[in-house]
């Protein structure tokens, strides 16, 4: 049954048309994701959908009685009352006269909120977004909106909301980047593509095969539209007058295919620019620890980054992951320990907020200061074309920052961290209000990117797809490693959980067994390398092949010295001596990796 229907709804703003005529039906049991690139219109269109903003035309109808509960993208509170009473406020103005105060403080606890009476004045921008949330989906509602929920959640927060959206009774409209959450939550994609609007009966994965579907069709048919083009042009030119009816009808149909509109070809964010040469000597990191008005994030952290490492860090939200980044580009100084930087590192540092930005400032102006050209694979590239690729077109290059939106302000800012051309590239929740086009493309060019990868991310899917290994914050301020993604991430965990299990069976016979019953912890010393054999991993191959062109550059020398026989006898020991390290570097490598390789089937 359908409960609210969007008409013919147009909206501009700034003289640039957002959404132009577009029409959507909304029944009882619809799970709808809307996805499309940023600044297309996504959230003007829940605004809209959510009675916040007046369309310029068109009109949104909505059914007797219907109950709409909407997180906005931005959430605003009355600073005059506590938290708590902004949420209750709101709930009981949905319509919900139970008593509901206990309830409310036990849900913002589970979005890591344990202050209630607090004044929203002293919260985060992530902890405002959670709030609201709470107050969004704890409102009595026939249709649920909500703008980027995932956004500022972990892990566990995000599983949760997943549960409760596919138990929800009522109709769903969401954004949200995140991919995994799209899949398990819905079952329709509305995407929203230059002012029109494409849907999709099916979750996100069954989306992308519908969409390409579309896509061919779209081309096959203006194939064939072009092939009959160029035939009535030639009649055209033959000089046929329109003498009689039939003429009249080829003509107009000439006309038609002459001024039709023809479908635009996907434009995708191109990232190739060419990282800063390494040296051997990367990232050390030496039993660093932090604390904050005494509470411990971390301690005894040490790790080696190799030079192609793909390192997601994950834990619940305020557990110290930012910190830990911040650390390493030397924002923040540890309570002990030293990181150490190699002379050839560039870090380009993509954090969870933007930089202070100049909204005055003109688009290519803001990216001009960092880099009138950069060299990519295609040669030297100017900060005209690379912002074309990131899709600010010419008249958006032109533009000030202030007409740009949020997500893309961030696309923006990102491609201004990858103008700086760097080596190592770190990023505080880069799924954050970044669209999926743009994520899809980022994760293909940090498959080939030469450097070092360090991410903090709760987006599942991304983290699958990048990073091959994983810490994890626990309680006691240690970084838990395991190797692969996030769902590998998830399989060690349960593996350890089940022999947590055993260890602690009640069943245990000695008083030493049950005084460790529930506090069994797998010792870390054989689930990883040490110190010492993880430094010497990430370090033997650039030996290995160091020792390698040594050895070919002897070779060369052997063969000019033919007529030298004390020079050839010397280069010859030396070259025996240079192939005999070769091999025992090898031997090692072979041993280490091993090593690495039962850690992981463990």
């Amino acid at each position: 049954m359908n409960i609210l229907n969007v008409e013919n709804v147009s909206k501009s703003y700034m003289s640039k048309p957002v959404l132009s005529g577009v029409s959507v039906g909304i029944s009882d049991t619809d799970k709808i994701g809307v996805v499309g690139t940023n600044g297309t219109g996504k959230s003007t269109l829940l605004s809209i959908v959510a009675g916040k903003t007046t369309p310029d035309s068109g009109q949104v109808i909505v059914s007797n009685g219907l109950r709409i509960s909407y997180l906005p993208q931005n959430p605003v509170f009355d600073m005059d009352k506590t938290l708590l009473e902004n949420i209750a406020g709101t709930i009981y103005a949905g319509g919900d006269h139970w008593d509901k105060i206990g309830e409310i403080k036990a849900t913002l606890s589970k979005f890591g909120i344990d202050d209630p009476e607090c004044n929203p004045s002293i919260l985060s921008g992530g902890q405002k977004k959670r709030a609201a949330l709470v107050a969004a989906i704890m409102t009595p509602s026939d249709l649920l909106i909500l703008d980027e929920p995932t956004n500022h959640l972990d892990s566990d927060m995000i599983e949760w909301l997943e549960d409760f959206l596919q138990h929800f009774r009522g109709a769903l409209l969401m954004i949200t980047h995140d991919r995994y959450f799209l899949d398990e939550v819905t079952n329709q994609i509305l995407e929203i593509d230059k002012g029109s609007v494409y849907r999709y009966e099916s979750n996100y994965s069954g989306f992308l095969e519908l969409k390409q579907q579309r896509l061919d069709y779209e081309q096959a048919a203006e194939r064939k539209a072009a092939s009959l083009y160029r035939k009535d042009l030639a009649w055209m030119l033959r000089g046929a007058r329109a003498r009689s009816t039939k003429q009249k009808a080829h003509i107009q149909r000439f006309e038609e295919l002459r001024d039709r509109q023809r479908p635009e070809e996907e434009r995708q964010v191109e990232l190739s620019s060419l990282p800063t040469r390494m040296g051997n000597k990367t990232i050390i990191i030496d039993g660093i620890s932090k604390s904050y008005e005494g509470k411990l994030l971390f301690k005894d952290f040490s790790y080696i980054f190799g030079k192609l490492d793909r390192i997601g860090i994950i834990g619940p939200n305020g557990c110290g992951k930012s910190t830990l980044l911040k650390c390493i580009v030397d924002a923040v100084t540890p309570d002990s320990g030293f990181v150490e930087i190699g002379q050839t590192i560039k870090i380009g540092y993509f954090g969870q907020e933007n930089e202070a930005l100049d909204e005055s400032k003109r688009v290519i102006d803001y990216i001009r200061d960092t880099a009138e050209f950069i060299r990519t694979t295609d040669g030297l590239t100017s900060a005209s074309v690379m912002c074309d690729r990131f899709l600010f077109n010419p008249e958006m290059q032109y533009a000030p920052i202030s007409k740009l939106s949020g997500g893309e302000k961030r696309r923006l800012y990102l491609l201004k961290v990858l103008m700086e051309q760097p080596n190592v590239i770190i990023l505080d929740e880069p799924t954050n209000d970044l669209d999926i086009q743009t994520l899809r493309i980022l994760e293909d060019y940090l498959d080939g990117f030469a450097g070092i990868i360090i991410t903090v991310s709760h987006d599942r899917y991304f983290l699958d797809r990048v990073v091959t290994r994983i810490f994890a914050f626990e309680k006691d301020g240690t970084l838990y490693q395991s190797e692969g993604g996030y769902s590998d991430f998830l399989i060690h965990k349960k593996e350890a959980a089940g022999v947590s299990e055993v260890i602690s069976n009640p069943k245990a016979s000695t008083a030493e067994d049950k005084s460790a019953k529930g506090k069994y912890r797998a010792p870390r010393e054989k689930t990883k390398l040490s110190f010492k054999e993880q430094r010497e991993y990430d370090n033997i191959e650039s030996e290995i092949e160091a020792l390698e062109e040594k050895s070919a550059e002897l070779e060369l020398q052997i063969g000019e010295a033919a007529t030298d026989y004390p020079k050839l006898m010397a280069l010859s020991k030396e070259k025996e001596e240079v192939d005999a390290e070769i091999e025992r570097k090898m031997d090692r490598y072979v041993e280490l990796q091993e090593m690495v390789d039962s850690f992981q089937n463990d």
